[in-house]
């Protein structure tokens, strides 16, 4: 816990929520419970901080729904995003050489993929690639041509195989390409290749730093195997109910699903 507690009692400075599976619900809304007791932690004095693996383009019309005015990381940390002023402060783009040889080792491994990458930038498009399935009803432009997806810098290459789980596919892909990207598990259908060394808690760290706040000072709230990285930085890592197993074994914490306002339900125990 924080030795630095915010001027109204809560005892963190910086609430970090992931998005999917935990600030949302299964119908994309954050509810209203959600929503008061992030206002009453900020309230307190604590910071919200979204961290997304969402790049900007795939984040910015929630983050205006909520009337959120503050920094977001996007793009599984590769983008922070100031939301009241509509502008990209920071981004990291993913090295061409690197990732064509990253792609060709796991291919060699494991067949053909399924491909689609984020551009990048405030309104980079996601291409995605005949066989690669978009979970839920997000813009994404299809392309046939595989040199299409280097016409412009990537944030990140998602990749799918028609066999594999995605478990199975993130380790193999971590076996034999670890060394040329970051490998991450991000949700259903979501196996992502990010510029090496890249993670939630690199972005979040920079966004943190840009408003005083220290890891010591942090709460993250998360879901997936992407969120782990946010879990080891932040002095208190909680996980939803129904997350994965990977990021339950590291959590501090396990609370009420995302369906359930698990965030609400951390926040009101914490605000007292």
């Amino acid at each position: 816990m924080s030795d630095t507690a915010s001027p109204g009692g809560f005892p963190y400075r910086l609430v970090a929520t992931d998005l999917d599976g935990t600030l949302l619900r299964s119908d994309d809304t954050v509810s209203q419970r959600t929503r008061d007791a992030l206002a009453a932690a900020t309230a307190a004095g604590a910071a919200h901080i979204v961290v997304t693996g969402r790049a900007v383009p795939w984040t910015r019309h929630i983050l205006d729904d909520l009337g959120y005015q503050g920094l977001a990381v996007c793009g599984q940390g590769a983008q922070v995003y100031d939301a009241g002023a509509h502008r990209l402060l920071t981004s990291v783009t993913l090295d061409r050489q690197l990732a064509g040889v990253a792609l060709a080792k796991i291919e060699a491994e494991v067949g053909p993929l399924h491909l689609a990458a984020s551009r990048d930038g405030l309104d980079g498009e996601v291409l995605v690639g005949p066989g690669y399935a978009v979970h839920g009803a997000l813009p994404a432009t299809p392309f046939t041509d595989a040199s299409d997806l280097w016409a412009a810098p990537l944030n990140k290459l998602y990749i799918q195989h028609p066999t594999l789980t995605d478990d199975e596919l993130c380790e193999a892909a971590t076996r034999t390409a670890g060394g040329f990207v970051t490998v991450t598990m991000a949700g259903e259908g979501i196996v992502e290749l990010l510029p090496l060394g890249l993670s939630k808690a690199t972005g979040l760290s920079l966004a943190a730093r840009r408003l005083g706040l220290k890891a010591a000072d942090t709460i993250a709230f998360g879901d997936m195997p992407n969120d782990i990285p946010m879990f080891a930085w932040a002095s208190c890592g909680v996980a939803m109910a129904d997350a994965h197993e990977e990021l339950k074994a590291v959590a501090d914490e396990v609370t009420s699903s995302n369906d359930e306002d698990g965030i609400a339900v951390v926040l009101e125990r914490l605000l007292g």
